[in-house]
C-alpha cells in the first residue's frame, strides 16, 4: 500500500499490514514554528572551554537551543552580548539588564588529567542580582552533550518549577524504499533534539509501535521478520532480544504498564482483535476485552489501574477506558467520527489523541472533567502522539511537503517545532521516560 499514510494502529487492525513511505537515515535541523507570546529572556554565555575541547560544540549553544525549543525561553544571541563572563567576579548585572535578560547562565569546561571533563555552571537572577543555582559535573568526554542537556534541565526546572525533559530520548522508525524489494526499516534512538541517533534494529520488514519501558532500559515493538506481525522485547544498550508473541493474526500495539511488570497488547489469535495483558515474569496472558468489534491501541492510566483503548464498538473509532479491577467500561470521546491512539497525561485528567476534523487527522487534547476539546495541531495527517515524561509537550508524526517528519507541540498548543528528516519519511515516534538521576 505505497504512498498511503496510516493515521492509526486502528487501521492496522483492519488491514493487518501497513507500509510507511520512504524515510531518511537521520533527523535534521529543528524548525521552531511558534512559542509563547512573552518568552523568558535568558542569556547563556559561551562557556569558557579548554583549547583541547574546542572540537566539541560549545555547551552554551546546546543549552540555549534546548531552552529555545521549549518555546518558553528567548535566548540572547551571543553576538549581541556586551561581555562574556565565566566567573561571578566578571558578571556586571547592569549589562544584562540593558539587554533585558531576566536570567543569566555562565560556565566553563576543562579537560581533567584522567581524560574526563569537568563542567561548572551558574544561573543568576539578573533583576535580583542573586545566584539561583550552581552545579559541577565530572563525566567522560563522550557525555559532553549529556551534561549540556542536564544543565538545560536544571535551568528549566529552577525557573519554571517543572522538571526538564531535555535529557530524554526518542524512538522512531525510518523506512527506505518501502513497497520495493530494496525496503529497509530501522528502529532508531536519539537525543530529544534528534542528535546522536543510532540504530537498534535494521530489518527488511516493517517495524511498528515501538514503546519504552518505564526505566528506559528496554523497548518493545512489532516486527514482521517472520512474515507476520510479532511482538519483540529488546534491551536499549545490551544484547538481550526476545520474541514475546508469534500468534496467528494480529500481534500489535504493545505498551508497558507503569511499573514495568506487564504489557498490554492486541491479539487476534482467537478471531477478533482484543486487548490482552501479559505478565512479563510468567508470560501468562489475560484477556480484558471481549467484543466482536475491533479493540486496539491500548495505553495505561498513570496509576496502572485502567486501560485506555480504541474501539469501533459504537460504529466509529472512539476512546474507551476499562477499569481492570471491576471491568467497568466508560466511553471517553464523543465529538467527531474518529478518535484514536489516546494517551493520558500524568495527572490522569487530560487525554491526547488523534482526532479527525473536516476529514483531516490532527492531534487533540481533552479535559475529561470539563469535557472540552482543543485541537493542538494544524499540520496534515498527524498521527502517533507520544507524551514527554513531564507532560508539557508531545511528539507526533506528520507530513511536510509529501514526506514524513516528527513534530512537537505543547499541551496548550502554543509551542510548536519540527524535526524534519534529511530526506524521506520518519514515523512512529515514542518519547522516553526520565532517564537516570
Amino acid at each position: 500500500m505505497p504512498n498511503k499514510v496510516v493515521p492509526s494502529m486502528f487501521l492496522l487492525s483492519l488491514l493487518l499490514l501497513c507500509n510507511a513511505n520512504a524515510t531518511a537515515s537521520s533527523l535534521d535541523t529543528i524548525i521552531i514554528d511558534s512559542g509563547v507570546d512573552s518568552p523568558i529572556r535568558i542569556a547563556v554565555v559561551p562557556f569558557k572551554t579548554d583549547p583541547s575541547l574546542l572540537s566539541e560544540p560549545n555547551m552554551a549553544d546546546i543549552i540555549g537551543f534546548d531552552l529555545a525549543r521549549s518555546g518558553q525561553f528567548d535566548p540572547l544571541a551571543s553576538e549581541n552580548m556586551l561581555s562574556y563572563p565565566s566567573t561571578r567576579q566578571a558578571v556586571f548585572f547592569r549589562d544584562w539588564r540593558i539587554l533585558k535578560a531576566g536570567y543569566l547562565v555562565i560556565g566553563n569546561a576543562r579537560l581533567s588529567a584522567d581524560g574526563s571533563i569537568a563542567v561548572n555552571f551558574e544561573l543568576y537572577d539578573v533583576l535580583g542580582e542573586r545566584l539561583m543555582l550552581s552545579r559541577r559535573y565530572s563525566v567522560p568526554r563522550e557525555q559532553w552533550r549529556d551534561v549540556a542537556h542536564r544543565i538545560s534541565d536544571a535551568v528549566y526546572e529552577e525557573i519554571t518549577g517543572v522538571r526538564g525533559a531535555f535529557s530524554t530520548k526518542i524512538l522512531y522508525v525510518l523506512a527506505q524504499n518501502s513497497g520495493t524489494p530494496r525496503a529497509v526499516y530501522r528502529l532508531e534512538v536519539a537525543d530529544s533534539d534528534g542528535e546522536r541517533s543510532r540504530t537498534l534494529l535494521s530489518s527488511r520488514e516493517p517495524i511498528l509501535s515501538a514503546n519504552w519501558s518505564p526505566d528506559g532500559k528496554r523497548v518493545v515493538y512489532v516486527t514482521f521478520e517472520t512474515g507476520k506481525p510479532t511482538i519483540v522485547l529488546q534491551d536499549v544498550d545490551g544484547p538481550y532480544r526476545e520474541r514475546l508473541t508469534n500468534f496467528r493474526g494480529l500481534n500489535s500495539s504493545p505498551v508497558f504498564s507503569p511499573d514495568g511488570k506487564q504489557l498490554a497488547m492486541v491479539l487476534s489469535k482467537d478471531g477478533d482483535p482484543e486487548i490482552f495483558i501479559m505478565d512479563l515474569a510468567t508470560r501468562s496472558l489475560r484477556q480484558i476485552t471481549r467484543h466482536h468489534a475491533i479493540d486496539t491501541e491500548p495505553s495505561w492510566s498513570p496509576d496502572g489501574k485502567s486501560i485506555i483503548f480504541t474501539s469501533d464498538r459504537g460504529g466509529r473509532p472512539q476512546i474507551y477506558q476499562l477499569e481492570l479491577a471491576t471491568n467497568f467500561l466508560e466511553r471517553l470521546t464523543f465529538r467527531g467520527d474518529y478518535n484514536a491512539r489516546a494517551r493520558l497525561l500524568p495527572d490522569g485528567k487530560h487525554l491526547v489523541f488523534v482526532h479527525r476534523t473536516n476529514g483531516v487527522f490532527h492531534i487533540a487534547w481533552q479535559d475529561l472533567e470539563r469535557d472540552n476539546l482543543q485541537v493542538l495541531t494544524q499540520t496534515a495527517l498527524d498521527e502517533s502522539p507520544s507524551l514527554a515524561p513531564n507532560g508539557t509537550m508531545l511528539i507526533y508524526a506528520t507530513q511536510d511537503r509529501g514526506r514524513g517528519i516528527l513534530a512537537v507541540v505543547s499541551i496548550d498548543g502554543s509551542v510548536k517545532y519540527r524535526l524534519p528528516s534529511s530526506s524521506g519519511d520518519v514515523r512512529e515516534p515514542a518519547w522516553s521516560p526520565f532517564l537516570g538521576d
